[in-house]
This record gives C-alpha cells, sequence and structure tokens, in this order.
C-alpha cells in the first residue's frame, strides 16, 4: 500500500518549500505596491518594476507551488507551459503592436 503512495509523494513540496514560496510571494506583491503608492519612481521605472516582480512571481508560483520543473512527466508539463507562453506573447505582443500603429495613424482633430 505504501509502494502505491510514493510516486506521488515525490511531486508534492515540503512545507519549507511552500512557507518560502509565501514569504516570496508576499515580498514580490509589496515591492510593487510600494513602488506604485510612494511615486518615488517615474513611470517607466515604475513599469519595468512591476513586470520583473509579477514574472518574478509567476516564477516562483510555478515551480515552488506548482512543481512544474522539466523532470515531471518526462519534461511535457514544461513544453506545454513554453507553449501557452509563446501564444500569448504572440496574441498579446500583437494586439500591442496593432494598437500602437492604430493610435498612430489617427488623424487629430
Amino acid at each position: 500500500m505504501s509502494d502505491s503512495h510514493t510516486s506521488h509523494d515525490n511531486s508534492h513540496g515540503s512545507v519549507k518549500s511552500y512557507v518560502v514560496g509565501l514569504i516570496l510571494s508576499i515580498v514580490l506583491t509589496i515591492i510593487p505596491f510600494g513602488a506604485v503608492m510612494t511615486g518615488a519612481f517615474d513611470t517607466l521605472a515604475t513599469v519595468i518594476i512591476i513586470v520583473a516582480t509579477a514574472v518574478a512571481q509567476l516564477l516562483v508560483q510555478l515551480v515552488l507551488f506548482m512543481h512544474m520543473n522539466t523532470k515531471a512527466d518526462e519534461g511535457w508539463n514544461f513544453m506545454s507551459f513554453v507553449f501557452t507562453v509563446t501564444i500569448l506573447v504572440l496574441v498579446i505582443g500583437g494586439s500591442l503592436w496593432i494598437m500602437h500603429h492604430l493610435h498612430l495613424n489617427m488623424m487629430i482633430g
């Protein structure tokens, strides 16, 4: 009976990894919140801080809470994640590119 549970136990994290993930998530939430609320940075720096901490938090969530790595399920979890990110970058990047060119080509007045 214990042999059937050993394969599932390897995919779950420890309490330490969950606590580290929670602390990192809280810190990565406070940093952009503080940057926006204090107004200490110009707009571009604030946006860069928000994007950088969002990407870092995404990685923390995926690795420490979702247990995504290249070894799980022979790498298929990682490959599906790469495919999803690629599609999102294409859709969001294409939309922003279209909106930027529409903004440039709009008639003023």
